[in-house]
């Protein structure tokens, strides 16, 4: 598929058929993710991937509230459907090592203060990479966030080190026929260039 194709074509799949993911084709996103920009080659990521029906399973249990599992919201039912969960986690204990090396380091400057969280942005970068992926595989994927107050009780039921922390989480599977564009992209539209764009300076247009 061309890049522009992808691009065009991604979006936030909610619902799911029962047919499996291939596993070369999951392996083919995180190959692909890996490949992503992260300051200084730290590479400080990790990525969980669930994809047998128990760890599956296990990953909604634990992430779930106890409120919304008791009475599941429509996103809630369709994203279970999903036969594959990749979790991307991000390790700042990683970057801040990597960092205090020679090569990183000038004489009588401190390290660096990090204004820009960046083990977080280079895992965001990698989990974009995973849902091109999807999109040129023919298959669907979503990307959504891990309620706070149920991170600690995923890396629990997944043995997930203290230093690596869930950036997200990433759905993964084959669209289902009546999935359709929902959500704020259908109340809202695109901003047009011309009013994201800035050139030279704040307000200068094209």
């Amino acid at each position: 598929m061309e890049l522009q194709d992808v691009v065009r074509r991604r979006r936030m799949v909610r619902r799911y058929t029962d047919d499996p993911v291939p596993p070369h084709v999951v392996d083919r996103a995180l190959r692909n993710a890996v490949r992503a920009p992260n300051a200084g080659f730290s590479q400080g990521w990790a990525f969980l991937v669930l994809d047998a029906p128990g760890d599956v399973a296990r990953f909604w249990e634990a992430t779930t509230p106890t409120a919304r599992a008791e009475r599941p919201s429509r996103w809630l039912r369709g994203m279970r459907t999903a036969p594959v969960v990749i979790v991307p986690l991000a390790s700042e204990s990683t970057y801040r090592e990597r960092y205090a090396r020679p090569d990183k380091t000038r004489p009588g400057h401190p390290p660096p203060t990090w204004p820009v969280p960046y083990w977080y942005v280079d895992a965001g970068m990698a989990a974009l990479l995973i849902l091109q992926t999807a999109v040129d595989e023919g298959l669907g994927a979503c990307f959504f966030g891990i309620p706070g107050e149920r991170v600690q009780t995923f890396n629990e039921a997944f043995d997930v080190p203290a230093d690596h922390a869930p950036v997200g989480a990433i759905t993964l599977g084959h669209p289902a026929p009546d999935d359709a564009p929902g959500g704020s992209p259908t109340t809202r539209t695109r901003r047009p260039l011309d009013d994201v764009v800035h050139r030279g300076r704040w307000g200068t247009r094209a």
